[in-house]
């Protein structure tokens, strides 16, 4: 079973899971959780449907109730696992990956994430040996909870008046299409509503280019101030500024400081992912962000944001996280925010390429992936050759290897589920960007046989 991942269970339904695993998984989530009530979600996948079926009869053949939550996006799967106080939620989604796929989100007590070392792995192991699901002797009900207006008006909260911008915002055809209309009203010139889980118009996936274009084209047709992109399951978001220039997500981060430490005045500790910009932390330590560096992913993100009660947080990947929403990460909550400060920018005679101007000071790589197999052994290569040459002034050795020098640094971690290592590197100037690229290509190709 190839769909047990670190952070998710996710893969091509039918060829890497089907609904007999999602019917066990179902099955095993209330005695994994030590809990007789289980919150639902799930998105508008073509498959959704069917693995919904399948997870809510495990679920109650084990004894345990469901409450289902119907059509939502992620992140309101998080709320209400929080908010009511559940201690096991599903939301069935495959977030930003093509119409082929699907998967399952799992959550516990206070929206917290359960990957593959926190839970998966035992729900895993139990499918794999054969344990038996009897149907308990009194089965489990299943009840319609609608937590649309208890999660819309949470949102509200945080939305500022924006009567000033040109909004340009493409839904992907995804989630977001519950709660954009309600938040945003007729303001954006919005692209692709309407729920499909085919994904006609693109892959729900912002981190793609190619999935961009159409939004790009939107802010250059209509002049919009900012443009907003969402993934499948509402889960993410990116950005296109008003010259139509995509915005790296990590520099969204420092972005974000503009409005809980400057606008808020909440001095504190930041989080991002270990392939983030230099240029966030330094950006954002004048503001009082005091910088902290993790894994990539949910499941390791949220949890470290709790363990350091940091203010907030994000990933290159998009997706950002917060005190305020349970550490957890909300796509819709992130543009609320950042709205509010390219609001606030335009003002003061401001626009966003001219605050990102103002952070970027760095030439970056992008992740580069090189497809082999020894990906321990290339890694270590990588880090000896540089460190062999170079005295390093940080170095962590979590989820790969960040290793920072005075004028540029890297990041090599191996995929989870491919034979790739994805690198990633940052220097003051292009000549050296490329002179550092060009030495890992070298030796990767040459000793291990990198394509």
């Amino acid at each position: 079973m190839g769909a047990f991942h670190a952070y998710d269970i996710r893969g091509i339904y039918n060829v890497d899971f089907d609904k007999q695993t999602a019917y066990k998984v179902g099955y095993f989530i209330p005695q994994l959780l030590s809990t007789d009530k289980v919150a639902v979600g799930r998105d508008c996948r073509v498959s959704s449907d069917e693995i919904h079926g399948a997870v809510l009869q495990g679920i109650t053949d084990a004894g345990a109730d469901v409450y289902d939550l119907g059509l939502t996006t992620t992140p309101a799967v998080y709320f209400a696992t929080a908010n009511y106080g559940f201690k096991a939620s599903v939301q069935i989604t495959a977030s930003h990956n093509g119409p082929e796929y699907n998967g399952m989100k799992v959550s516990t007590e206070n929206a917290r994430a359960v990957g593959y070392d926190a839970g998966l792995k035992t729900i895993k192991q139990w499918i794999d040996e054969g344990r038996p699901t009897p149907v308990a002797q009194k089965r489990g009900e299943i009840h319609q909870m609608n937590i649309y207006e208890d999660y819309l008006a949470f949102l509200l909260k945080y939305k500022g008046d924006y009567s000033n911008l040109k909004i340009a915002m493409d839904l992907s055809n995804g989630m977001a299409n519950l709660f954009a209309r309600s938040i945003f009203g007729e303001q954006p010139d919005y692209l692709f509503e309407g729920m499909d889980g085919r994904f006609p118009n693109h892959e729900p996936n912002p981190l793609v280019q190619k999935n961009v274009e159409a939004l790009k084209d939107l802010v250059r047709k209509t002049g919009a101030d900012v443009g907003v992109i969402y993934d499948g399951d509402a889960d993410r978001v990116m950005f296109v500024d008003e010259n139509a220039r995509f915005v790296s997500p990590d520099l969204m981060i420092a972005v974000l400081g503009q409005y809980f430490l400057v606008e808020r005045g909440e001095k504190g500790l930041v989080l991002q992912d270990i392939r983030s910009s230099k240029a966030v932390g330094e950006y954002l330590a004048p503001l009082g962000g005091e910088m902290r560096t993790w894994k990539v992913g949910r499941a390791f993100a949220a949890e470290r944001l709790r363990e350091i009660d940091g203010v907030f947080g994000g990933e290159l990947a998009g997706h950002y996280y917060f005190r305020d929403f349970f550490y957890s990460d909300s796509g819709m909550l992130a543009s609320i925010l950042i709205l509010n400060v390219v609001s606030k920018l335009k003002k003061e005679g401001r626009t966003l390429s001219q605050l990102i101007a103002e952070i970027e000071k760095y030439q970056n790589s992008g992740e580069i992936n090189f497809r082999l197999e020894d990906k321990a052994g290339a890694m270590d290569a990588v880090r000896d050759m540089f460190i062999s040459q170079e005295k390093p002034t940080a170095y962590m050795d979590f989820d790969g290897y960040r290793v920072e020098f005075p004028q540029w640094w890297f990041n090599i971690r191996p995929s989870n589920t491919e034979p790739y290592l994805r690198f990633i590197c940052e220097a003051t100037s292009k000549t050296l960007l490329e002179e550092k690229i060009q030495a890992v290509r070298n030796l990767l190709t040459e000793k291990f046989g990198a394509r």
